[in-house]
């Protein structure tokens, strides 16, 4: 009975003054963190909220009502039609399909060869290798442009799929650094094991070590999606035909020096938008998943 009291007088003591103070900087924490929070998903969701409401108004409406007004009818589908016939956006979307499927493959393969090499062999020059993907990581892109645009331009790629698709299935130093995180979970017993039983390495490559990389290979994969679908500036320039219009490039259709059709380039942009946002959404905890499963080593 007395522990009883002695504790229920401890606990209506008032707390010491760093207790006191670590509790108010905690609180003051969490409210620069939610206030940064709310105003950074302010400046992301309006403008994509205003592109709405621009997809299901008429250019009489854009142009005598505010951008923040709402539309008199969001039944009003006729942009979205519009945009899908006048666009070509349904072509663009095979294009784009083409391109990510493709792409994908070929970043996967060479992604996880790449990897496996650097990760499972020494040989000289491997970490001027490595430095050499760090380098393409600092150099700006558009700094090399001019150079990669004659390159593949005397390639004969210039104007066909095979420009974009070159440029894509490269591998990159994001993709190198998280294999090689995901192979140094991979025990080197297994390759031994196995050439122990006469395997060769492009057996112990395609029977153990690919299977295991596919967590990793789905993270990219989904990433590489969708900035893919979202890039309209490689797809533009390197592939300006019409017939090989993409889903990002189909928008500028609805733009000229002359005219534009705002509220038809409004209801384009939500067609673009709409397929990464939803594969992203579906996968994203496959995504982050991924990504945390190569930070951590096992």
């Amino acid at each position: 009975m007395e522990r009883a009291l002695s504790l229920e007088q401890k606990r209506k003591q008032p707390l010491p003054s760093r207790t006191r103070s670590m509790s108010k900087q905690r609180v003051a924490a969490n409210i620069v963190y939610y206030v940064l929070f709310t105003l950074m998903a302010i400046l992301i969701f309006v403008p994509i909220l205003l592109v709405v409401f621009g997809s299901f108004k008429t250019n009489l409406e854009l142009a005598e009502t505010s951008p923040f007004s709402l539309p008199k009818s969001f039944l009003h589908i006729d942009n979205y039609v519009g945009a899908l016939k006048e666009g070509n956006m349904i072509r663009g979307l095979g294009n784009s399909f083409l391109l990510v499927v493709l792409s994908m493959l070929g970043n996967m393969l060479l992604g996880t060869m790449t990897a496996f090499v650097l990760n499972r062999f020494q040989f000289r020059m491997k970490k001027w290798i490595l430095l050499l993907f760090m380098m393409s990581m600092i150099i700006p892109a558009y700094t090399t442009e001019i150079a990669r645009f004659q390159l593949l331009h005397t390639l004969g790629v210039y104007n066909t799929l095979g420009a974009p698709l070159l440029i894509y299935i490269g591998t990159d130093i994001m993709q190198i650094y998280i294999y090689m995180q995901f192979l140094e979970k991979i025990s080197v017993q297994l390759d031994e094991s196995a050439m122990l039983d006469g395997a060769s390495y492009v057996r112990i490559f395609r029977s153990i070590i690919f299977p295991l990389l596919l967590p990793a290979t789905a993270t990219l994969a989904i990433l590489k999606s969708v900035t893919i679908m979202n890039d309209i500036f490689v797809q533009q320039l390197y592939m300006p035909d019409k017939k090989l219009a993409t889903l990002a490039t189909s928008l500028t259709s609805f733009v000229s020096t002359r005219s534009s059709d705002l509220s038809m380039l409004c209801a384009g942009i939500i067609i673009v938008l709409l397929p990464s946002a939803i594969f992203y959404i579906v996968f994203q905890k496959y995504i982050f998943k991924g990504l945390m499963d190569g930070a951590v080593k096992g």
